[in-house]
């Protein structure tokens, strides 16, 4: 099983990439939201992969984070929900904009996906719903630990690429940014004995009423949505 690519872009396209990795070339699938942030022709790229083998298919989808890998993995575990369904939805909402959306059961937002109906969209909810506060808690771009390699150890080798260099710490291990601060406040909640799942609705709240809220905020902000009311 292919897990991770880390090569050269060797051609692109609007929904999938050559990489050329050490003189073999992967096929890559991507949502239209990662095709945009990825680098162009000839330019050093990393991405984590999932792999679906049929009798009439082979092929890899790619991910610049874990947490878009796994609510892709997520996703197309619920019936009726394959990977071009998957990558639609996290192509419109983005991983961060589904965690929210399935952490708060926001239905329409799913459902603003193109080829996902009210039905469908109801159904990934309800079934994914008590797993959005362990995908929150995870992190990590590839892209930004490719930022500023050195294209020639990146091709020769994909573990010397992902490791870290003196001075710098690896972002492939590190969560960034709103994942960091989601996954930090997702663990303030629990210790403080909230549910998971009642901790991932008000993270997720709070971090769509503002975005660029670091882990503090989003704890001041979680603890007055979850107070008693009244």
């Amino acid at each position: 099983m292919i897990g991770k690519l880390t090569g050269r872009v060797d051609y692109r396209t609007s929904d999938h990439l050559l990489i050329d990795v050490r003189g073999v070339g992967y096929l890559v699938y991507c949502s239209e939201r990662t095709m945009m942030a990825l680098p162009g022709v000839g330019e050093p790229v990393a991405l984590y992969t999932d792999m679906v083998v049929r009798e009439d298919l082979m092929q890899l989808y790619g991910f610049t984070s874990l947490v878009e890998k796994e609510w892709h993995r997520l996703l197309t575990s619920v019936q009726g929900v394959g990977a071009k369904v998957s990558l639609a939805i996290l192509g419109t909402l983005g991983p961060d904009g589904v965690s929210r959306a399935i952490a708060l059961g926001d239905w329409g937002s799913v459902k603003a996906a193109k080829g996902v109906g009210p039905k469908t969209a109801q159904r990934i909810v309800l079934d994914l719903k008590d797993k959005a506060p362990g995908v929150m808690a995870m992190g990590g771009s590839l892209p930004d630990a490719m930022e500023g390699a050195d294209l020639d150890a990146v091709v020769e080798s994909a573990d010397a690429a992902a490791a870290p260099k003196p001075g710098r710490k690896s972002a492939a291990k590190t969560p960034s940014g709103a994942a960091a601060a989601s996954a930090g406040a997702l663990s303030a909640l629990g210790n403080l004995g909230y549910s998971p799942a009642d901790a991932a609705s008000a993270v997720a709240e709070a971090a769509g009423d503002n975005p660029e809220a670091d882990e503090a905020a989003l704890i001041r902000a979680a603890l007055r949505l979850l107070a008693p009311k009244g």
